[in-house]
């Protein structure tokens, strides 16, 4: 038996389980370093508009143009644009915000399958855990604008309807762009979730829909106008508990 062996051997069950535990003591402080360092390089970044969708679509494809054209308009009327960081539609929001007047910011997370950072970041910011990277786009956002795409944008869709309606973070606008695509959701929303008492009536007011770059660019606007888009003391409080 070599001595390879032979340590292996001795480790029991017992001490195994300890060892685990303290990988998962100490994986705490990796988190904590995440939140610290992604907190400090975005807090200059406001306002911020975060863009979801979808990381297959090609540059070619209207939604990709139409996330480009968006993300472009909203740089220029002096909002920083926060996206995923990666391919499709994360890169479209990233581009047209790269060649426009305010930071493009990119979000990346680590997979399995490694998700390549795409070119047009001012700031990027990479993270290993899917949630600090999910606080990251709320926190720091006034806006959530969400084109076509699958689980994950759904997931961010989710989270940001969830944190409004439950008072976690504060109210901003959620924007739907490009009607056809989530018209079968919104039906399904009012016809089910509404009719059998799952969500009240006025949830969906939390979410708009435009087509249009300019009436989403509006929207946010409009929704601002009177208020201004720095936090209020109470809303800070929030987001400093979100």
């Amino acid at each position: 038996m070599t001595e390879k062996d032979k340590l292996h051997n001795a480790i029991t069950p017992e001490l195994a389980e300890r060892r685990w535990s303290a990988r998962e003591s100490w994986r705490v402080f990796g988190i904590m370093s995440e939140f610290v360092e992604a907190t400090e390089r975005l807090s200059v970044i406001r306002p911020a508009v975060s863009i979801f969708g979808s990381s297959r679509t090609p540059a070619d494809h209207p939604y990709y143009i139409l996330a480009e054209k968006i993300a472009r308009q909203l740089s220029d009327a002096g909002f920083s644009v926060i996206s995923g960081g990666g391919p499709g539609i994360m890169e479209a929001a990233n581009k047209g915000a790269y060649f426009g007047r305010s930071p493009s910011v990119g979000l990346n997370i680590q997979l399995p399958h490694e998700q390549a950072a795409n070119l047009y970041q001012d700031i990027s910011q990479t993270f290993r855990h899917f949630f600090a990277r999910k606080v990251m786009f709320v926190k720091f956002a006034t806006a959530w604008v969400v084109l076509p795409g699958g689980f994950g944008t759904l997931d961010e869709l989710m989270e940001a309807l969830t944190l409004v309606q439950t008072g976690k973070t504060r109210k901003m606008p959620i924007i739907l762009v490009h009607e056809p695509f989530w018209r079968g959701m919104i039906d399904w929303f009012r016809h089910a979730l509404i009719t059998e008492d799952m969500i009240d009536p006025e949830d969906m007011d939390l979410i708009q829909i435009h087509d249009e770059p300019q009436a989403v660019v509006d929207a946010i606007f409009n929704y601002y106008e009177k208020r201004g888009f720095e936090p209020s003391a109470a809303e800070r409080e929030i987001l400093l508990n979100l």
